[in-house]
């Protein structure tokens, strides 16, 4: 099973990652990082959950019938979609079809008193 791991971290975080990465050579595994919470939730809204959910594992789709699963207008579903591909979360193949490469995602993020 492949699995993202989309969370909040700082750059100095994500920095040690890749370095880490690069001495050892070795995957750290698949990792969609986001600087604040807010950044999260901005880009993470309820529908574009929506659309994760119905393309967890469904590999590659058209616009369209993305916007069939989600019960939504295309129209809308473009503006989610390009959001997610600019966050990274999901790929555009060759032939222009949607996927997210995953099976699963798991959330990981703390929420600390201030």
């Amino acid at each position: 099973m492949k699995t993202v791991v989309i969370g909040v971290i700082s750059r100095e975080e994500a920095n040690t990652r890749v370095l880490n990465a690069l001495k050892t050579g070795k995957p750290q595994g698949a990792y969609r990082s986001f600087e604040s919470t807010a950044d999260l939730w901005r880009t993470l809204s309820p529908k574009r959950w929506d659309v994760l959910k119905a393309m967890t594992g469904a590999g590659a789709l058209s616009l369209r019938e993305v916007a069939r699963r989600v019960e939504r207008d295309v129209k809308g579903v473009h503006t989610d979609v390009h959001a997610l591909l600019n966050a990274g979360l999901l790929d555009k193949t060759v032939d222009g079809k949607i996927v997210f490469p995953f099976d699963s995602v798991h959330v990981d993020f703390m929420l600390q008193a201030a």
